[in-house]
């Protein structure tokens, strides 16, 4: 089984901001800045291409959800939301990127200098800020 297969089934362990019957979102383990989120389906899709048309809307849903809920906990002026397919891919399991951004926050291009959060508990306290303001967004109408 992959490695989101088990962080949504529970059995490998994840900062998760927020989960439902459908998706999870929880924290990248090599972030490009602190508060990066990974989006993924509990339903195996290996790529975009497989991937239901119905299953897009509320994927999408919940990006726009994380999106807000990652710029309100992190600070952020904004958001970079992104997913590589196939090439690129580290993991093959449809995932998307929610990564806050600030302007003048080095990232330039499509060099993304990877780092590690300095502790558990410092993963721990981003993911649990990041959860209350995902719970706190007002979805769009």
């Amino acid at each position: 089984m992959c490695v989101f297969c088990e962080i949504g089934s529970g059995r490998a362990p994840a900062h998760v901001v927020f989960a439902d019957e459908e998706f999870l979102g929880f924290l990248d383990v090599r972030p490009l800045f602190p508060g990066h989120v990974l989006v993924v389906p509990r339903t195996h899709y290996a790529t975009l291409l497989d991937v239901p048309g119905e299953v897009l809307g509320p994927l999408t849903a919940r990006v726009q959800r994380t999106a807000a809920g990652v710029q309100s906990a992190m600070a952020a002026q904004g958001t970079f939301v992104a997913m590589n397919n196939v090439v690129s891919q580290s993991v093959p399991h449809l995932h998307v990127h929610v990564v806050p951004r600030t302007k003048g926050d080095g990232l330039r291009g499509f060099f993304w200098p990877r780092t590690r959060y300095a502790s558990d508990e410092e993963a721990g306290a981003t993911a649990t800020a990041i959860a209350a303001a995902i719970a706190a967004a007002v979805p769009p109408d």
